[in-house]
């Protein structure tokens, strides 16, 4: 269990923390006495009364003030012992809801995951939809957490290829492939969905950890507008392979994100307009192998993304008219050796873009427009041609925040 997890658990821990009657009458009608001394003397000495007459004698009208004094203190101490009492037969009925409530929702969850595991495609989307509502209805955090879990869970099983549509003998086999297919990509699309509703609001899951870890997305799936502002979203060693994949202007601004492993092999996968403000987010070791990645126009200002080790080996990766204006974004190590990788019209203004030691060994990357007008920009190390158009780009000389290559430097630049 992580440490976000069990920070989650504190704030939902129901159980049920009585004091004994006696030691909750005690405390209660030692606060009242403070009170009532509090205010009395508050009042006397608001309305001057500084000194009290000794010599007074008991005369029936006091003896009966007295005496009524007497029932209203009687009467206080009654209504003060229900109002406890009343206290704690409303814990007690809250405490029993609580319990109610999860009751009802662990028979729900044990008959959703049983449809889950259904022969029956069409049971399956049922516990699909069926854990989607519980996790959207949950007493408790925990509780909804196990719900997702067990989604994510599903997606990562083995699951049978598509065995094709050429032979006649397989279409039943292959129509059962795609009904599962479909169970697979609804939990995808209802991930999406609640993952764009907005912190605290019904049916939202942001916050929530969600491990994809290992999936295989062949479908269009649409992140786009998507918030991670805390809890842990792994996509390791996810691999994106067909349709296209939206994380458009999807905010990382919390929390962990985690492409690490992950292969891009075919289809689009958009990240443009998605902004990196805070947190972490991991494309260590991902590898960029064929289809489009855009990270057009995204925003880097704060946070570290990572794409150490990253290989860039076929497709197309965009970076065009990205800005970094803070944080830290580490390519360090990263091995370009195929397809295309633009930074055409990328801004550079603030935080640290570390490229050291990257190998260009056959991919074409493009720097031409991009803008260095302040951060610091490491090429340090790097092997291979210098990409087009960043000396044009950088100018001459270079400014202080952009370190070259030294192969790349203008004889007597050094």
């Amino acid at each position: 269990m992580t440490a976000n997890r069990r920070s989650r658990l504190a704030p939902n821990d129901r159980e049920l923390r009585l004091w004994r009657v006696g030691r909750a009458l005690t405390w209660a009608f030692a606060a009242a006495v403070l009170v009532s001394g509090g205010i009395f003397y508050g009042l006397v000495a608001l309305l001057g009364f500084r000194e009290i007459d000794t010599a007074a004698k008991l005369d029936a009208k006091t003896l009966f003030d007295l005496v009524k004094l007497s029932f209203g203190v009687v009467a206080g101490a009654g209504a003060l012992v229900a109002l406890v009492v009343a206290y704690r037969r409303q814990r007690v009925d809250e405490a029993g809801a609580h319990r109610e409530a999860t009751r009802l929702h662990t028979e729900r969850f044990s008959q959703a995951v049983d449809r889950l595991g259904s022969d029956s495609p069409a049971v399956r989307l049922g516990g699909v939809h069926a854990l989607a509502g519980l996790a959207d209805d949950a007493p408790t955090q925990d509780l909804r957490q196990t719900c997702i879990d067990v989604l994510c869970a599903y997606l990562q099983l083995p699951f049978t290829l598509d065995p094709g549509n050429g032979d006649p003998a397989h279409q039943e086999a292959r129509h059962r492939y795609l009904a599962l297919r479909k169970v697979r990509h609804t939990i995808l699309r209802l991930i999406g969905d609640h993952y764009r509703r907005p912190m605290g609001t019904h049916r939202s899951w942001q916050g929530c950890d969600l491990d994809l870890t290992g999936v295989i997305i062949d479908c269009n799936m649409d992140f786009s507008g998507a918030v991670f502002s805390g809890g842990t979203v792994n996509f390791s060693g996810a691999v994106f392979s067909g349709g296209a994949v939206h994380f458009n202007r999807a905010m990382f601004s919390g929390g962990a994100v985690y492409f690490g492993d992950a292969v891009f092999s075919g289809g689009t996968v958009y990240f443009s307009g998605a902004v990196f403000s805070y947190g972490t987010v991991h494309f260590s070791d991902a590898v960029f192998s064929g289809g489009a990645v855009y990270f057009s126009g995204a925003v880097f200002s704060g946070g570290t993304v990572h794409f150490r080790d990253a290989v860039f080996s076929g497709g197309t990766v965009h970076f065009s008219d990205a800005m970094f204006s803070g944080g830290t974004v580490h390519f360090s190590d990263a091995m370009f050796s195929g397809g295309a990788v633009y930074f055409r019209g990328t801004v550079f203004t603030g935080g640290t873009v570390n490229f050291r030691d990257v190998v260009l060994s056959g991919t074409a990357v493009n720097f031409r427009g991009a803008m260095f007008s302040g951060g610091a920009v490491n090429f340090l190390g790097a092997t291979g041609p210098v990409p087009q158009g960043l000396l044009t780009a950088v100018g001459t000389p270079a400014p202080a925040t952009v370190v070259l290559a030294s192969a790349w430097l203008p004889e007597g630049a050094y």
